[in-house]
């Protein structure tokens, strides 16, 4: 499979819901397959929180592929051999794409705080643009996770004819306070680390050092990304080896599991676009713009597909199924499908159980699922 990465420049101005306006603006995105000649296979990837427009394959020299290798592919359940897939890096994002790190026009100094708050309405927007400048103006699906499964949903009802089929996975139409609180425990971490100095730090002295704050918070986060029952099978009671029982602070496995995936995100994830992506996703809400989220979900013309799973314990099941009973209820309901897969692992579940799911992902681009 060959990776194709690109970055794309705009000069002409993204109006925000805020009312704000970001010109100009960048975005960097991969591409998967060949395009055919009537633009007709066309799957559109969106991400979630801390993920990038690096959706699958390796780069030379890595150890690990693309988040959802084991879902894109030549041969796998979204095959390169017959679709051309598109995965962006979303604005406000640290990877390429313009975010508050990014220097501000005319200027040698970053936006910082002077970036604007993004909504899930403009990194779709902005991705939108990217698309049509590609000369892509109608695609077969778009399937995300998490903050890709918000996107996902949000394309879906605000370009309802952009898309024949859209596939959210492990995703709510509005953020709840269960999640918010779990955010709430990084933006704290981050803002009381000293070495934050108040967001106006180096970049290269946390990539060098890393912020304690981010990594604590990142704990938290991935408490919330996994279960009881997958901890408990992972870790059980186990001790690490080196540490003494009355050690004070000896660790358990999952302390040193912990602290092993707090303590180096830091160094590749740059603190204020965690902040400020942190508040995309609390301020979601798919009914924004109308008064409620039946008047939101009427809009929708594509083939909706929603996967929840079992374990999930950031957006429970019920949240989607909240999406496919509001659907039936307000007589759209042929054009959704829900169904929650059996996992005890939690939310990421998405990104690790590709396993059970990936045939149905099959059955769906193919027109097959539920027959």
């Amino acid at each position: 499979m060959e990776i194709v990465t690109n970055s794309a420049k705009f000069n002409e101005p993204l109006y925000l819901e805020s009312g704000r306006i970001l010109k100009p603006y960048e975005i960097k995105y991969e591409t998967y397959g060949t395009l055919n000649e009537d633009r007709s296979n066309v799957i559109v990837i969106t991400h979630a929180l801390s993920g990038s427009h690096h959706a699958a394959g390796y780069y030379e020299g890595d150890s690990k592929p693309g988040y959802w290798d084991d879902l894109i592919g030549d041969g796998k359940a979204i095959d390169t051999t017959k679709y051309f897939v598109i995965a962006s890096n979303n604005i406000g994002s640290c990877f390429g794409s313009t975010g508050p790190m990014s220097l501000m026009e005319n200027k040698n100094e970053p936006y910082r705080f002077k970036f604007p708050v993004l909504t899930i309405s403009d990194i779709v927007k902005a991705q939108k643009r990217l698309l049509e400048s590609l000369g892509i103006k109608h695609v077969k699906a778009i399937i995300g996770g998490s903050m890709g499964g918000m996107q996902a949903l949000c394309y879906s009802i605000e370009y309802p004819d952009f898309a024949d089929i859209v596939i959210p996975l492990a995703t709510t139409a509005y953020t709840r306070p269960w999640a918010i609180s779990f955010n709430k425990v990084v933006v704290e971490a981050i803002r009381n680390d000293p070495a934050f100095k108040d967001g106006y730090y180096r970049s290269d002295d946390i990539k060098a050092s890393g912020l304690a704050g981010l990594a604590i918070g990142r704990i938290a986060g991935h408490i919330s990304y996994l279960s009881p029952h997958s901890m408990e099978k992972k870790f059980g009671r186990k001790y690490v080896d080196q540490d003494g029982l009355y050690e004070l602070f000896g660790r358990f496995e999952v302390e040193r599991y912990m602290e092993y995936n707090g303590y180096k995100f830091p160094h590749n994830f740059d603190p204020l676009s965690y902040l400020y992506i942190v508040k995309t996703v609390n301020i979601f809400d798919a009914a924004r713009g109308s008064d409620k989220l039946e008047d939101a979900l009427k809009k929708i013309k594509c083939k909706l597909h929603l996967l929840s799973f079992s374990g999930d314990m950031l957006f429970f099941p019920e949240e989607m199924k909240e999406i496919f009973d509001v659907m039936q209820e307000i007589g759209n309901g042929d054009n959704v499908t829900y169904e929650m897969i059996d996992s005890d692992y939690g939310h990421d579940a998405f990104l690790v159980e590709v396993d059970k799911f990936e045939n149905k992902i099959v059955d769906m681009l193919e027109g097959n699922y539920g027959k």
